[in-house]
């Protein structure tokens, strides 16, 4: 049984109070608010004889009296038995959704990509049409009665490997009908070799496309260069317009993603530049890693918690006025239809439900893994998987991180990513304080927007 938790927090002067276990979340005065954080610790009493200079005693007793009636409903300071949830979790799991690094090679250099440059600390190559088909082989093999299976196009730059791409989606199409699947299909795109045949391709071909933007001009061509150094925003910006367009006129699914460093502690300016340019679904993620001047620390925090008040507060003022209004990727929570129990303790699936599947055909945990070879899992073209990297991966669960056991943020965040974790702590169950940070940090903002928009 998890213990009871409270978690307490202000956005802009109203105070906000989620039950962590059951995710209530609520709008509270400055009495409520008061009461609940001595609530567990205070017995009424001494909660009256704490609060009474500040309220009258008989509103400091009824307002313990509704704490003690939706403490009874299980709506607050609720408990939680996660066993079954943690049961189902360990058993054995089809397998969902493949990301297909089709180009172990890109045409930018930005300084900060996790892939050595795209070729993954290897030899730049492309993943052939056989090696794709084999993996889709693989995938239908492996996802037993899952109907809908997953197909992530990714690199380095994959549309370099465009013929695999859609020799790829042919292949799957051609299998849907017999084995009763649907493939879903996304690519991630720097967008710099769009044309118009690859534009109408992937709107046609695609669920969902990811296209890489940090922001404004010079904080893109910073970080995002092409080998002779030379910027890629005028291209990039104006082939993510050209697929936008389609994409909104048939209301198709993209996001725009960016990174921000420590060049750009102000980028918020960088989502408002994005909203501007008509982009209405951006993500802008802090960059990761253990080495490089461009790295954020600690003492950025606080400029960050900054930035991420700054978009909310320009998210809320554009849907209010209509103009260029956006979504935030970071800020949506939906608070009656979020994830089912057993995805919160580990909402990563990787080396379960979701693989990643390299040039040659090797299987890793997912894209973030690749090159690590104590993660290797497998080939496409054999049967098995390695099952003790299954076994670590299987316990990367909020339950076994010491830390996320007494986060109030562990059913939203589940943990963090594993691969983030390893590759700066050496620890795939010790989280990143900073991501850490971070994420509560946005969740907190996302919670009170959406408690927000359930007013109107």
């Amino acid at each position: 049984m998890v213990r009871p938790m409270v978690h307490q927090f202000e956005i802009w002067g109203t105070k906000m109070v989620l039950d962590v276990n059951s995710g209530s979340v609520f709008e509270v005065d400055d009495l409520m608010y008061d009461v609940l954080g001595i609530y567990e610790k205070l017995s009424p009493d001494d909660i009256v004889a704490r609060l009474r200079e500040k309220y009258a005693e008989s509103e400091i007793r009824e307002a313990i009296g509704e704490i003690d009636l939706l403490k009874s409903q299980g709506i607050l300071f609720s408990g939680a038995d996660l066993d079954q949830a943690l049961e189902s979790l360990n058993q054995k799991k089809y397998v969902k959704a493949l990301c297909l690094n089709v180009a172990h090679d890109c045409n930018l250099r930005c300084r900060y990509c996790f892939a050595s440059k795209g070729h993954y600390d290897g030899t730049p190559q492309l993943m052939s049409e056989e090696v794709g088909k084999k993996a889709l082989d693989f995938l239908l093999q492996n996802s037993g009665e899952l109907k809908n299976l997953e197909i992530d196009f990714f690199g380095g730059e994959p549309l370099m490997a465009f013929d695999t791409i859609k020799s790829v989606v042919s292949y799957g199409r051609s299998l849907e009908e017999k084995y009763g699947k649907k493939f879903h299909f996304t690519v991630t795109t720097n967008c710099l070799l769009l044309d118009d045949e690859k534009i109408e391709y992937l709107h046609e071909n695609m669920d969902n496309i990811v296209m890489s933007l940090d922001g404004r001009k010079e904080v893109n061509d910073r970080m995002r260069v092409r080998a002779d150094r030379s910027g890629s925003y005028d291209v990039v910006v104006s082939n993510i317009k050209k697929l936008i367009e389609l994409r909104k006129k048939d209301g198709k699914n993209y996001y725009v993603r960016g990174t921000f460093t420590k060049y750009n502690l102000d980028f918020a300016k960088d989502v408002a530049h994005m909203a501007d340019l008509g982009f209405a679904e951006i993500s802008v993620e802090p960059v990761v890693g253990k080495e490089g001047d461009f790295l954020i620390d600690e003492g950025d925090l606080e400029a960050i918690y900054r930035q991420y008040d700054e978009i909310a507060k320009e998210y809320v003022e554009r849907k209010k006025s209509g103009e260029n209004p956006f979504r935030f990727y970071h800020f949506n929570i939906d608070l009656y239809k979020g994830p089912c129990l057993q995805k919160r303790l580990s909402a990563c699936g990787a080396g379960r439900e979701y693989l990643a599947v390299t040039p040659e055909g090797d299987i890793y945990p997912c894209h973030q893994f690749i090159g690590k070879k104590e993660f290797l899992l497998g080939n496409v073209f054999e049967k098995n998987l390695d099952e003790k990297v299954i076994d670590i991966l299987k316990n990367t669960h909020i339950l076994a991180k010491p830390e996320c056991t007494s986060c109030w943020a562990k059913f939203f965040c589940s943990g963090g990513c594993n691969a983030n974790n390893y590759e700066v702590n050496g620890d795939l169950n010790s989280p990143n304080r900073i991501s850490c940070s971070l994420q509560k940090k946005r969740i907190e903002y996302a919670l009170y927007l959406a408690a927000k928009s359930d007013e109107k």
